[in-house]
């Protein structure tokens, strides 16, 4: 359940694609993403940019893009590798996704996962904070999210590995889970007991989550916007700022058997 309203995700699209276009103004394009490895800085805005026309594309339509290459115009971004024709490209794709989403209404269903227009302007907004945490860390530059935002996006993420969205596959997947335990996240500018803690309690191989401040295995202090890249894969446990006290190994076991 989101606690934001539809609209605010829509606005969010657009938001969040200006600041992550602020991130790259300027810099050098080709320059690899570390937490996405296989990415330069380009690839990563034609993903996003790419998703979003997908998105809109099929709620526009009303057609599941299965094939969004073909399905979608201008899906890949502009030929060459002029960044103002980028960057136009990609404010577009923002620009033109909450017009459509926005006039759609949240109850629209589309794609080939039968996610309503919710789902996917919530996805949309909240993989765009994600992702621009990657351009940050590429270029060391600040990073900073709204609260209630950046809640949001933690809930998402649980709720989507919980689900068994992005788990890990291969041989790992069929084999140990890994230690058993709780983990408890907690935000360390967010007032106590509220929405900006989590307790995840680790199954085999899945896991369970709720907000809560309780007693656990391990538990993991950061500010929230740290907390969430922490939580993504975006910064490490080490990092300045992140407090991990308790039984490591539970941790480490779990953020080992994320993906997304």
């Amino acid at each position: 359940m989101t606690r934001l309203p539809y609209n605010r995700f829509c606005d969010e699209v657009v938001v969040q694609t200006g600041l992550l276009r602020e991130v790259v103004a300027g810099v050098d394009l080709s320059v690899t993403v570390p937490t996405t490895p296989d990415w330069t800085l380009a690839q990563l805005l034609r993903h996003v940019g790419g998703n979003l026309r997908s998105v809109e594309t099929a709620v526009r339509t009303g057609t599941a893009v299965t094939e969004p290459e073909r399905q979608v115009p201008d899906h890949g971004g502009p030929p060459g590798d002029d960044p103002a024709a980028l960057d136009a490209w990609l404010a577009e794709a923002a620009a033109r996704f909450a017009e459509t989403l926005g006039g759609a209404g949240p109850d629209v269903q589309v794609w080939q996962v039968r996610w309503p227009a919710a789902a996917w302007a919530r996805r949309a907004a909240n993989d765009l904070v994600v992702h621009r945490a990657d351009a940050a860390g590429a270029v060391g530059a600040g990073y900073r999210v709204a609260p209630d935002l950046a809640a949001d996006a933690v809930d998402e993420f649980l709720d989507l590995l919980a689900g068994g969205f992005g788990a890990a596959e291969g041989p790992e997947a069929g084999g140990d889970p890994g230690p058993g335990g709780t983990v408890h996240l907690h935000a360390t500018d967010a007032a106590p007991g509220g929405a900006a803690e989590w307790l995840v309690e680790l199954g085999s191989p899945g896991f369970t989550w709720r907000h809560g401040h309780e007693q656990a295995t391990v538990a993991v202090r950061a500010p929230l916007a740290d907390l969430l890249r922490v939580v993504t894969r975006r910064l490490p446990p080490d990092s300045e700022g992140v407090e991990v006290l308790g039984d490591r190994e539970v941790f480490d076991a779990w953020l080992e058997r994320l993906r997304l």
